[in-house]
């Protein structure tokens, strides 16, 4: 060990006549240990929340989508673009989908919601939301049951919507197209009837209020189409090489077709949450920073202390970097263990909010009900080398004054 980290050491002791130094060097070490608590308890949390939502926008969102760009947005030739999809090595599924606008009634209920018309036998679509399932099954809205003597498919609606309009599972309700189309009562909305054969939850109110899943086949019947869809989605192997992936089959499929992947289409959400991370991090950063100042104080006021020791040390041919690296390796130590003790009750603190979740959230605020956590060991890396950079800079200055007394001065006078 080095003498000037013996001298450092020695230093962090106090005597009876040093004790108001001993306490700001405690306080000091108690604000950086605050604020990397904070701080990374808070990026736990923001995290937690970022991949709680990203999971949820997978669940109801393809990794993939084609769109047409001309043409009103309809691809009259879905099956082969599927195809073309599926020949990509990463694209694992691909199918046709048809979103359209319909009106849902139940006796003197009504209500507008999105259908999403899709592959019950693929899972490029619904690969996400049959986790979020907790009343039937998905694959029945591909097939039909007969209530009050009639043959009626199968509809997946938001838990939601159904509390909405009063319905259960099994109970059949009433789809309308805004469309209108000939009949022999005059020019009527095209309808038709479904049962609920399953309902689903996303913790999303606008999704579970305002989203409904049919079959391809019944939705191309009520709209009044062919075989023609209003896009192809896709599953892949990792979700997160979505753009790389989109970007080669945009290069083979080209125009007037567009490959759109889902953190394109979700760009402004990630971009804002993480914009708010940021913005986190450096407001409790100026924790830090505020127990950086005390470090200061208490180097300066341990110079000022020390000024005869300080003499000794360079008439006995001590250098200046010597002196300098004495106080940079008290303020150094202080850091240290602030920041070490910091992000070890960080870590238990979020370890405990992970295990317990013993904080509620208020419903209808937040679309979860446990304040998620998210353990990620980058965050504490971050923080912890931000709090050392700052502690190191704090010391700068109280060395430099160290190395600016005069022994023989101080042999002199003292």
């Amino acid at each position: 060990m080095r003498w000037e980290t013996l001298v450092g050491l020695r230093y962090l002791r106090s005597r009876r006549k040093e004790t108001f130094v001993s306490v700001i060097t405690v306080i000091s070490t108690l604000g950086v240990l605050i604020g990397v608590m904070v701080m990374t308890i808070t990026l736990s949390v923001m995290t937690g929340f970022e991949e709680d939502l990203r999971s949820r926008i997978l669940g109801l969102h393809p990794h993939l989508r084609l769109t047409n760009r001309l043409s009103a947005g309809v691809v009259q030739d879905p099956e082969e673009l599927a195809a073309e999809m599926r020949a990509h090595p990463e694209v694992l599924e691909a199918a046709p989908i048809l979103n359209a606008q319909l009106i849902v009634s139940v006796g003197d209920q009504i209500s507008g919601v999105y259908a999403r018309g899709v592959d019950p036998d693929s899972q490029s679509s619904t690969f996400g939301i049959t986790d979020m399932v907790v009343e039937g099954s998905l694959e029945e809205i591909g097939r039909t049951r007969r209530i009050d003597g009639a043959d009626l498919p199968g509809v997946m609606l938001g838990r939601g919507l159904a509390k909405q309009l009063g319905v259960a599972s099994g109970d059949a309700i009433t789809l309308m197209s805004p469309k209108l189309s000939a009949s022999p009562l005059g020019v009527l909305p095209r309808s038709k009837r479904f049962y609920i054969a399953a309902m689903f939850d996303s913790g999303m109110s606008e999704y579970d209020a305002g989203l409904v899943y049919i079959s391809i086949e019944s939705a191309r019947k009520l709209v009044g189409v062919g075989p023609v869809a209003t896009g192809i989605e896709a599953r892949i192997k990792d979700p997160y090489d979505a753009p790389r992936v989109a970007e080669q089959l945009n290069a083979v499929i080209g125009m007037p077709y567009w490959v759109e992947s889902w953190t394109e289409a979700h760009r402004n959400v990630f971009a804002a949450l993480q914009l708010e991370k940021t913005v986190y991090f450096l407001v409790l950063l100026l924790i830090i920073m505020v127990a950086a100042f005390a470090i200061v104080a208490t180097l300066y006021m341990v110079v000022m202390e020390k000024r005869r020791d300080i003499g000794v040390l360079k008439a006995m041919g001590a250098r200046n970097r010597s002196i300098a690296r004495i106080f940079v390796l008290k303020g150094l130590l202080v850091g240290t263990l602030g920041t070490a003790l910091g992000a070890l009750f960080g870590y238990l603190a979020c370890l405990g909010l992970q295990t317990f979740e013993f904080v509620d959230l208020p419903e209808g605020v937040f679309y979860v009900s446990k304040l998620p956590v998210r353990i990620v060991g980058v965050n504490f890396a971050v923080v912890c080398a931000a709090s050392m950079t700052i502690c190191l800079l704090a010391t700068i200055f109280p060395a430099w004054k160290a190395t600016k007394i005069a022994p023989v001065d101080i042999l002199r006078y003292e």
